[in-house]
């Protein structure tokens, strides 16, 4: 019976150590995963930062950058402003002068027609 016990104890022990390595397994097996994850993703930000970086050469290479644009919008507006400003003043006199004339009538005084002395 001894020997049975003792062949049981070490079928047991044998269990427990077969667990105990599959379980380190499982633990580098997650450990690993969690490795390829974390490479996978700094793996991709540097892939999305490089063809982020490719897009904007390539959209400044060929449509310009957004100041370029803005300060064209901005130089254009300025020169329709300043020619707006050179027409106002020199028709701002003559304009002034009709709407006088438009307003300003040479009223004549006259009693009305129906009026009884």
């Amino acid at each position: 019976m001894a020997s049975q016990s003792e062949g049981i104890r070490k079928l047991l022990d044998a269990e427990k150590k077969a667990a105990e390595k599959v379980a380190e397994a499982r633990r580098k097996k997650a450990r690993r995963l969690k490795q390829a994850k974390e490479e996978a993703i700094i793996e991709i930000e540097k892939f999305r930062k490089e063809r982020e970086e490719n897009f904007l050469a390539y959209e400044k290479k060929h449509m310009g950058s957004k100041d370029d644009e803005q300060i064209k919008i901005e130089q254009e507006t300025r020169t329709r402003l300043d020619a707006m400003h050179k027409k106002v003043a020199a028709t701002k006199d003559k304009v002034i002068e009709e709407l006088l004339q438009m307003v300003i009538c040479n009223v004549q005084p006259s009693l009305h027609r129906n009026l009884r002395l």
